[in-house]
């Protein structure tokens, strides 16, 4: 017996698969620009830090990245209710994100600073610059712009993982998924619609985030003139 398939519910719940991808791109938003900063400060920790910084940064990571994004959903959402303190569901998964790509991130951006070639840092020591500024002026800025690729893949799978939070109750786009799909009954039809909107969005991500590169790195933009 052939399946039929039949998309003609949608215009029923447009307004519904709408508000979900509006809410993941929110939460994907929020985190990348948190993230990424969070990201930094914990890798100029790593590589600069104290011993005690460093072990504890790396017991953090090393926590963040062998565990379940799940769990740590569960951990600030469930747990912390348990403790008689209430997190907003959304809070919650913003966090969760947060503090999931910043360990991710954390060890991108340390393998691109310590990719810089120690020549450079001690050039600029011997122009009287200080610490600070040659972090901020030429380490960073470099670290970035070779590591950029990577930092656009994590985040990218960081706003394809948003989906795990419909599992503490945000009414992001696969929750939107799931209550239409208990109404309707057409899981297949409409996984395939949220599976090609998430390819819309994670391209959509992508293309911006390269104009953003393209934007921020003088290097970049001239290659490509001369190419």
């Amino acid at each position: 017996m052939g399946y039929e398939f039949d998309f003609s519910f949608l215009s029923s719940y447009w307004s519904e698969l709408v508000h979900g991808a509006l809410l993941t791109l929110r939460m994907s938003i929020s985190t990348i620009v948190l993230g990424f900063f969070v990201g930094i400060m914990i890798a100029v920790a790593r590589v600069y830090g104290t011993t005690l910084l460093k072990f504890i940064v790396g017991f953090y990571i090393d926590v963040i990245r062998n565990t379940p994004l799940v769990i740590q959903a569960f951990w600030l959402f469930f747990g912390l209710a348990s403790l008689q303190i209430r997190v907003p569901a959304l809070t919650a998964a913003i966090i969760a994100l947060v503090i999931n790509v910043s360990a991710y991130t954390s060890e991108i951006i340390r393998a691109g600073i310590e990719s810089i070639p120690k020549g450079q840092v001690e050039a600029a020591s011997c122009l009287g610059m200080s610490r600070w500024k040659v972090l901020r002026l030429i380490i960073l800025p470099q670290a970035i712009e070779r590591m950029y690729p990577a930092l656009i893949s994590q985040f990218v799978l960081m706003m394809l993982a948003t989906s795990i939070m419909s599992q503490i109750s945000v009414e992001e786009l696969t929750a939107a998924g799931y209550g239409i799909q208990s109404t309707t009954f057409r899981g297949f039809e409409i996984y395939i619609v949220i599976a090609v909107i998430y390819l819309v969005m994670s391209w959509l991500l992508r293309i911006c985030m390269e104009g953003i590169a393209n934007l921020s790195f003088t290097r970049r933009r001239k290659l490509k003139t001369t190419l």
